[in-house]
């Protein structure tokens, strides 16, 4: 499957490596690694993979329910198979092509309208842009307020509109922009730019994950 994989022989090993780097995915051996229960619980505190797709292998200590309870999202029974393997790493695939696009910001500069009230329009620059929200670039936007927001995608791909909370605002003028609401037709559009111009800066976007183990 063009997995990368990088092995932690133990646990504490493993904790360092999940705190410092961002992964698709995180296999544990739950029940024959020293220590692998507290990966487990400790992964879904770590800031880099809160989110990544997390695949349980167990050798009858631990329970399955216990393993999703903990933050799994996969559970593997050992003695595994390669067929069992395959049908669950192929099961969490999407999730992990899916999740690393979410994440990732795209450098773009574009012009922003930001609408506060039903009057006041205040003029932004877009610094990066992802699926779940944008980083700009211009003074006047209030921290927590909601904004309706306008902008074009490049070439004039397509008028995009949605509605977004200013999450955070710093003292340079930059801010952060969570997306709120957006239609369906403005979503597709989005979404199909990104991936294409995501896949053009990094081509391993593209479906081949990176998984610790």
């Amino acid at each position: 499957m063009s997995i990368e994989v990088e092995v932690c022989a133990g646990a504490r090993s493993g904790t360092e490596i999940i705190a410092s780097e961002k992964f698709d995915a995180v296999i544990v051996d739950c029940d024959d690694l020293q220590g692998g229960l507290d990966v487990l619980r400790e992964l879904r505190k770590s800031p880099s993979n809160r989110s990544s797709i997390v695949f349980a292998i167990l050798n009858g200590q631990t329970t399955t329910q216990r393993a999703f309870e903990m933050g799994a999202n996969f559970v593997l029974q050992k003695p595994i198979s390669s067929l069992n393997a395959m049908r669950c790493l192929s099961a969490g695939f999407g999730l992990m092509a899916r999740e690393r696009r979410r994440y990732f910001r795209y450098p773009v500069q574009l012009g922003v309208v930001v609408t506060l009230g039903q009057s006041r329009d205040v003029r932004v620059t877009t610094t990066n842009i992802s699926e779940g929200g944008m980083a700009v670039l211009g003074k006047g936007l209030p921290k927590g307020g909601v904004a309706s927001l306008a902008f074009t995608l490049p070439d004039n791909r397509a008028s995009i509109e949605a509605k977004g909370e200013i999450v955070w605002v710093d003292a340079s003028g930059r801010s952060g922009i969570r997306f709120l609401e957006m239609n369906k037709y403005c979503r597709q559009h989005l979404d199909a730019w990104l991936e294409e111009e995501i896949l053009k800066l990094d081509p391993a976007l593209d479906g081949k994950p990176r998984s610790a183990h």
